[in-house]
């Protein structure tokens, strides 16, 4: 019982930050989800750092991630567009060249995770801004990302517990299930419905296929930070929420639904709404 009251009572405070921080202003939403970017990067290095022949210093793919994020922002909203991505560029460039001075064992394998961390982690979360300032600010929008995934997520969770028969990738994750899987899609569905009232100039056919979207690439999101985890024999990526794990473990259905979700927006206000 201590248990579940310590989980639920950090997750709650962590989805109202999450909210309050979209919702706000977007100068609350920059330097919070700046910061998780920054942070989740970090525990991604930590992670792939058990391998001992890789030693990526953590700090410094959580700098790049923040740059990354920073330079999003700036360039999504209007508030500065040249060269902000030149100081990034320059930054990579800087932490490549680094590595001729570390002497290190593999320095092919630094370089990969260093670049991996930036193209897996850091680039879905930058991609968040685009997002957000779609067609000016669009907090709305945003939120409905992170809201279908809890949706979601709870769905699966409650289907899963009660009929869940057939495994969905046992080898990866032995818990998930496809009758989890279709409960989850199914329960998206209503969080695409209620979106589709708040935001009418998506239709809601626009908003069943997005909230799909979701749902399909959060659960190869969910299974991708797994396998990480199973290939390094760690159970959670950090302990940065009490009872629920690091951030990475939270935020994992975002590396691959973001960047999707965005195309599908992209092309949708482009092609369609407009």
């Amino acid at each position: 019982m201590n248990n579940f009251v310590k989980r639920t009572l950090s997750g709650s405070l962590f989805v109202a930050l999450i909210v309050g921080s979209i919702l706000l202003s977007p100068y609350t939403f920059a330097p919070f989800f700046a910061l998780i970017s920054g942070w989740i990067v970090y525990e991604f290095h930590i992670l792939s750092n058990h391998n001992h022949s890789i030693t990526v210093n953590p700090l410094i793919g959580s700098i790049g991630a923040v740059l990354l994020f920073v330079g999003s922002f700036l360039y999504s909203s209007g508030i500065w567009q040249f060269p902000v991505y030149t100081i990034y560029g320059f930054y990579v460039v800087i932490v490549l060249i680094s590595e001729l001075y570390r002497k290190k064992e593999n320095p092919i394998d630094n370089w990969a995770y260093f670049i991996l961390g930036q193209i897996l982690i850091a680039l879905p979360f930058a991609l968040l801004n685009y997002i957000l300032f779609l067609d000016k600010w669009q907090p709305l929008l945003l939120l409905s990302v992170f809201v279908t995934i809890w949706v979601n997520d709870t769905g699966a969770y409650l289907v899963g517990v009660t009929l869940g028969k057939h495994r969905l990738f046992e080898r990866i994750s032995p818990k998930k299930s496809w009758e989890g899987f279709v409960g989850g899609a199914l329960t998206a569905l209503l969080s695409g419905y209620v979106f589709s009232m708040l935001i009418p100039q998506i239709s809601l056919i626009d908003w069943f296929i997005f909230s799909e979207i979701i749902v399909v690439f959060g659960t190869f999101g969910d299974l991708i930070e797994s396998l990480m985890k199973r290939t390094v024999n760690v159970k959670d990526s950090g302990n940065v929420i009490p009872g629920h794990g690091g951030l990475l473990d939270r935020f994992d259905s975002m590396i691959l639904a973001a960047p999707v979700i965005f195309i599908y927006l992209t092309l949708l206000f482009n092609h369609v709404i407009k």
